[in-house]
């Protein structure tokens, strides 16, 4: 995958803080906690408040925690410069939408974090909190995609960054309000599908991300497109619960089986559209 130099301003680098005095209920292993990670939905509140539950919904990042200076590295600039293409392209499909487009923050954390949406340890994983419309990742959790999952290679990282923001394009939509007024409605099971649609509609504003990029960069090399596919499948609700409990519940799916992942990442990516992503009126 090749970038183009440019990075965003929008990072917010928490690494150097000691997180907030963060506690995680003992015993889990590392593939549950991927798990737990993986199977977060775009509104993280409940699980949050459930690791913490001193934790408020409006906590916020304080800086009195303790801080130091996290380097300035590699890893930070790969991040930088997927938020600055996902900006690019947003920007200009909104644009086109007679929208505007404004970004998120993106947060680099360790260890945990205060959030909008509660108190964050390092095993939620990557997550988008509509509360302060921001972007949260521990980098080792990128680490662990290549270790835990078999999602190697930059592409693969760059779309759970693009998957997030899907998630805040969404709430610049006003997509997550709508559906977050219809769960409060529905029995659990219908609740979970709709979650399901709108992490599929996430996953299908990151193939968006991807086709707009690539169009107007050229950063895929020989190899990406698969290490993305890839990706969307080992995070299917499916493979996962087959991994970590063996045996599969579709009622409790939250993000949709693998095959429906990657159909909608690569519908995304094949069109480049937001109208190619209605994933709320289709049965696949």
């Amino acid at each position: 995958m090749r970038l183009p130099g440019q990075e965003s301003d929008n990072i917010e680098d928490r690494r150097g803080s000691r997180g907030g005095g963060l506690v995680v209920g003992g015993g889990l292993g590392t593939v549950a906690l991927v798990v737990i990670s993986l199977l977060l939905g775009v509104d993280p509140r409940v699980l949050l408040q459930q690791l913490d539950p001193g934790g408020g919904g409006g906590g916020g990042y304080s800086e009195q925690q303790t801080r130091q200076p996290a380097p300035d590295d590699g890893a930070r600039r790969f991040v930088a410069q997927v938020l600055a293409t996902t900006e690019e392209s947003w920007t200009a499909l909104f644009r086109e939408a007679g929208r505007n487009y404004t970004p998120p923050r993106l947060v680099l954390f360790s260890r945990g974090t205060q959030t909008g949406c509660g108190n964050a340890p390092s095993s939620v994983g990557p997550f988008y909190c509509p509360e302060d419309q921001r972007v949260y990742i521990d980098l080792d959790f990128l680490s662990s995609m290549q270790r835990e999952l078999n999602a190697p290679g930059d592409f693969a990282r760059a779309y759970v960054i693009a998957h997030e923001v899907g998630h805040h394009v969404q709430e610049q939509l006003g997509i997550i309000q709508r559906v977050n007024a219809a769960r409060q409605r529905m029995s659990e099971r219908d609740a979970n599908a709709l979650s399901v649609r709108l992490e599929l509609q996430a996953d299908c504003f990151a193939g968006v991300w991807a086709n707009r990029t690539q169009a107007r960069h050229q950063i895929l090399e020989n190899g990406d497109v698969e290490a993305g596919m890839n990706a969307a499948a080992a995070v299917g609700d499916d493979r996962l619960q087959r991994r970590s409990q063996g045996q599969v519940v579709p009622e409790s799916f939250t993000h949709g089986t693998s095959a429906q992942r990657v159909r909608w990442f690569k519908q995304g990516m094949e069109v480049g559209r937001i109208d190619a992503c209605d994933t709320f009126n289709t049965g696949r």
